[in-house]
Protein backbone atom coordinates (compact mmCIF):
# COMPACT_ATOMS: atom_id res chain seq x y z
CA UNK A 1 0.00 0.00 0.00
CA UNK A 2 0.93 3.78 -0.50
CA UNK A 3 0.53 6.32 1.81
CA UNK A 4 1.13 9.82 0.30
CA UNK A 5 1.88 13.11 2.01
CA UNK A 6 1.71 16.94 -0.01
CA UNK A 7 3.67 19.73 1.07
CA UNK A 8 5.12 23.44 -0.28
CA UNK A 9 2.18 25.22 -0.73
CA UNK A 10 1.18 28.54 0.74
CA UNK A 11 0.57 31.89 -0.31
CA UNK A 12 2.01 33.38 -3.59
CA UNK A 13 1.47 36.37 -5.42
CA UNK A 14 0.07 36.25 -9.14
CA UNK A 15 3.30 35.37 -11.62
CA UNK A 16 5.38 33.92 -8.56
CA UNK A 17 6.56 30.15 -8.58
CA UNK A 18 6.11 27.56 -6.41
CA UNK A 19 7.22 23.59 -5.88
CA UNK A 20 4.82 20.94 -4.21
CA UNK A 21 6.23 18.24 -3.03
CA UNK A 22 4.17 14.40 -2.35
CA UNK A 23 5.98 11.89 -0.51
CA UNK A 24 5.04 8.35 -0.81
CA UNK A 25 5.49 5.71 1.73
CA UNK A 26 5.42 1.71 0.42
CA UNK A 27 7.20 -0.15 -2.31
CA UNK A 28 4.46 0.04 -5.10
CA UNK A 29 5.26 3.78 -5.49
CA UNK A 30 7.71 2.65 -8.17
CA UNK A 31 5.82 0.94 -10.43
CA UNK A 32 2.76 3.61 -9.82
CA UNK A 33 1.81 6.00 -12.24
CA UNK A 34 0.73 9.93 -10.01
CA UNK A 35 -1.34 13.02 -10.53
CA UNK A 36 -2.31 15.97 -9.08
CA UNK A 37 -5.40 17.00 -8.98
CA UNK A 38 -7.22 20.21 -7.40
CA UNK A 39 -9.86 21.57 -5.78
CA UNK A 40 -11.27 25.23 -5.44
CA UNK A 41 -14.04 26.82 -4.15
CA UNK A 42 -17.37 25.77 -5.49
CA UNK A 43 -15.35 23.59 -8.21
CA UNK A 44 -15.42 20.64 -8.81
CA UNK A 45 -11.76 18.57 -8.10
CA UNK A 46 -10.40 18.71 -11.49
CA UNK A 47 -7.55 16.74 -13.29
CA UNK A 48 -3.75 19.13 -12.77
CA UNK A 49 -1.35 16.32 -14.25
CA UNK A 50 0.12 12.83 -14.22
CA UNK A 51 3.59 10.80 -14.64
CA UNK A 52 3.56 7.43 -15.39
CA UNK A 53 5.89 4.94 -13.44
CA UNK A 54 9.08 5.70 -15.03
CA UNK A 55 8.67 9.14 -15.36
CA UNK A 56 8.92 9.09 -19.03
CA UNK A 57 5.73 10.66 -20.17
CA UNK A 58 4.37 13.36 -18.63
CA UNK A 59 0.61 14.83 -18.89
CA UNK A 60 -1.09 18.25 -18.09
CA UNK A 61 -4.32 19.54 -18.78
CA UNK A 62 -4.45 22.73 -20.74
CA UNK A 63 -5.03 25.68 -18.47
CA UNK A 64 -1.19 24.90 -17.04
CA UNK A 65 0.44 23.73 -19.84
CA UNK A 66 3.22 25.75 -20.14
CA UNK A 67 3.44 26.96 -16.34
CA UNK A 68 2.94 23.67 -14.71
CA UNK A 69 5.84 20.25 -14.53
CA UNK A 70 4.93 17.49 -12.84
CA UNK A 71 8.37 15.38 -12.21
CA UNK A 72 9.39 12.41 -10.06
CA UNK A 73 12.45 11.19 -8.07
CA UNK A 74 12.03 6.91 -7.70
CA UNK A 75 14.37 6.80 -5.66
CA UNK A 76 13.33 9.44 -3.08
CA UNK A 77 9.96 8.16 -3.38
CA UNK A 78 8.64 11.58 -4.26
CA UNK A 79 6.52 13.29 -7.02
CA UNK A 80 6.70 17.15 -7.49
CA UNK A 81 4.24 20.25 -9.09
CA UNK A 82 6.87 22.85 -9.83
CA UNK A 83 4.58 25.31 -10.35
CA UNK A 84 5.71 29.23 -11.97
CA UNK A 85 3.49 32.32 -13.43
CA UNK A 86 0.87 31.75 -11.24
CA UNK A 87 -2.34 33.22 -11.19
CA UNK A 88 -5.52 33.55 -8.51
CA UNK A 89 -7.69 31.20 -11.06
CA UNK A 90 -4.92 28.51 -9.37
CA UNK A 91 -5.97 28.93 -5.64
CA UNK A 92 -7.05 25.32 -4.76
CA UNK A 93 -6.29 22.66 -2.61
CA UNK A 94 -3.84 20.66 -4.72
CA UNK A 95 -3.93 16.92 -4.06
CA UNK A 96 -1.55 13.92 -5.08
CA UNK A 97 -2.90 10.73 -5.95
CA UNK A 98 -2.17 7.37 -7.47
CA UNK A 99 -3.54 7.03 -11.21
CA UNK A 100 -4.47 4.59 -13.69
CA UNK A 101 -5.33 5.69 -17.61
CA UNK A 102 -8.69 4.94 -18.60
CA UNK A 103 -8.96 6.75 -21.75
CA UNK A 104 -8.50 10.12 -21.72
CA UNK A 105 -8.81 10.35 -18.30
CA UNK A 106 -6.87 9.86 -15.38
CA UNK A 107 -8.48 7.86 -12.53
CA UNK A 108 -7.27 8.75 -8.92
CA UNK A 109 -7.11 7.06 -6.48
CA UNK A 110 -5.41 6.96 -2.49
CA UNK A 111 -5.60 10.51 -1.73
CA UNK A 112 -2.94 12.50 -0.02
CA UNK A 113 -4.05 14.72 2.73
CA UNK A 114 -3.81 18.04 0.20
CA UNK A 115 -1.61 21.44 0.84
CA UNK A 116 -3.37 24.62 0.23
CA UNK A 117 -1.78 26.61 -2.47
CA UNK A 118 -3.14 30.66 -2.32
CA UNK A 119 -2.31 32.68 -5.21
CA UNK A 120 -3.09 36.43 -4.01
CA UNK A 121 -3.33 39.47 -6.82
Amino acid sequence: QVQLVESGGGLVQAGGSLRLSCAASGRAFSSSAMGWFRQAPGKEREFVAAITWNGGMTFHTDSVKGRFTISRDNAKNTVYLQMTSLKPEDTAVYYCAVVRQSGSRWLPSTWGQGTQVTVSS
